[in-house]
């Protein structure tokens, strides 16, 4: 009997020692308010923390948007500062060229390029600043100043095939050597050479479009359809006056381009432009069918160079017929030798005429003897001395300083 009333006891004793210890309705209450407070303290920071997570994740991903916009977007551009010293006229002082290149690969296939250029330091004159007179004599303010800004180049390139790509919008006209490639430090001489300059005319642009591509191992070529010149046949006729640099360009004619370029011989580069344009008055003469034949040669060996360009125009029309410029032509070879990485030297002949048929002496020859001196690859230093023959005598001392980068 003890003993059964014994186990009884140490049985209840648990239950006791929880009936003294459980809490009571109230207190439960309280219990699981002060828990649903703790949960909804813990899901308010895990919220905050999300938000953060997010922040983080959406910052995160528009710095990697702007770093590989940055990694497909290039910026670049050139310019030139001359000094020339004229036998017979004033000495000048000229910020020649300022230029910025933009461009952006949009895919491995398709990209956009743009050249967009200050020539001569001023475009229009705002010096009066708001003075419209002085001592009663009128200012010309806002006049047109002796530069140009303009868009040289704007297109579209697509490799829509291995090893061809089609170039739309405003393009360089594939034709010579310096029209293409004219950066300061690429070519010798203060100025661009006058028969690239006269007769091409570089720097030449159009807008149209232009396949190419290469067609055998060392052989390339360029096929473009593309805006053509418009030329006063009222005037003396000179091709270079005909550019429209696709400035609301009168577009009733467009030209045909095209060139083979061979260099598939170590040092040797050989290129042939053809151009045809129906008529280059745009519809204001009574004909205007021009061709342009074009030929250049390039050799390279050790440390010599040897360059030559012939270019022809070949213009119909009675008053290109008129006025001796239906036939416009030039031609020059130049040989340049590096004596260092950093210093080479180059001596150039030229000749050309934007009217040899009108049986007058309108031929100019101009030899041209200077040496450019490298400071970096890409930032040179220039002198020549330009002495000019025939129906132009304008022999100068020259200096310049460009750079591209």
């Amino acid at each position: 009997m003890k003993k059964t009333v014994l186990a009884a006891a140490i049985a209840g004793l648990p239950f006791a020692a929880y009936a003294e210890t459980a809490p009571s309705n109230a207190e439960m209450w309280q219990i699981i308010k002060q828990q649903q407070r703790e949960i909804e303290r813990l899901t308010a920071e895990q919220r905050q923390a999300d938000s953060k997570i997010n922040a983080t994740a959406d910052a995160v991903e528009k710095t990697a948007t702007v770093a590989d916009w940055a990694n497909r977007t290039t910026i670049g551009g050139y310019g030139e500062h001359h000094f020339n010293h004229f036998k017979d006229k004033d000495d000048k002082v000229d910020a020649h060229r300022f230029v910025l290149f933009v461009g952006h690969q949009f895919s491995d296939t398709v990209r956009f390029f743009s050249e967009v250029e200050l020539e001569h330091g001023l475009s229009v004159d705002t010096s009066c600043n708001g003075v419209t007179a002085v001592d009663g004599q009128k200012l010309d303010c806002g006049s047109t100043g002796p530069g140009e800004v303009e868009l040289e180049q704007a297109y579209i390139a697509w490799d829509f095939t291995q090893g061809h790509t089609l170039t739309m919008g405003q393009f360089l006209v594939p034709v010579g050597i310096i029209n293409e490639t004219h950066e300061p430090d690429t070519f010798y001489g203060v100025e661009r050479n006058n028969v690239e300059k006269e007769i091409l005319p570089a720097t030449w642009w159009e807008t149209g479009v232009m396949v190419s591509g290469e067609i055998l191992p060392g052989l390339r070529y360029n096929a473009a359809l593309h805006s053509g010149l418009k030329i006063d046949p009222t005037g003396n006729g000179a091709i270079r006056g005909g550019r429209q640099k696709s400035a609301k360009a009168t577009a009733e004619d467009l030209a045909y381009t095209g060139r083979l370029v061979f260099n598939g011989i170590s040092g040797l580069e050989l290129a042939a432009t053809y151009q045809h344009q129906q008529d280059v008055t745009q519809g204001a003469g009574d004909d205007g069918e021009a061709d342009l034949i074009e030929l250049q040669a390039r050799y390279q060996w050790q440390n010599l160079t040897l360059t030559a360009l012939a270019a022809e125009w070949d213009i119909n029309g009675t008053s290109f017929v008129a006025n001796g410029s239906d036939k416009q032509e030039g031609q020059y070879v130049e040989a340049s030798y590096k004596l260092t990485p950093a210093v080479g030297v180059f001596v150039r002949q030229g000749e050309w005429d934007n009217r040899a048929n009108s049986g007058a002496d309108t031929e100019i020859e101009q030899i041209d003897v200077g040496v450019n001196y490298w400071l970096t690859k890409s930032v040179v230093i220039k002198a020549d001395v330009s002495e000019q023959d025939g129906a132009k005598d304008d022999d100068s001392i020259n200096l310049g300083l460009g750079w591209s980068f």
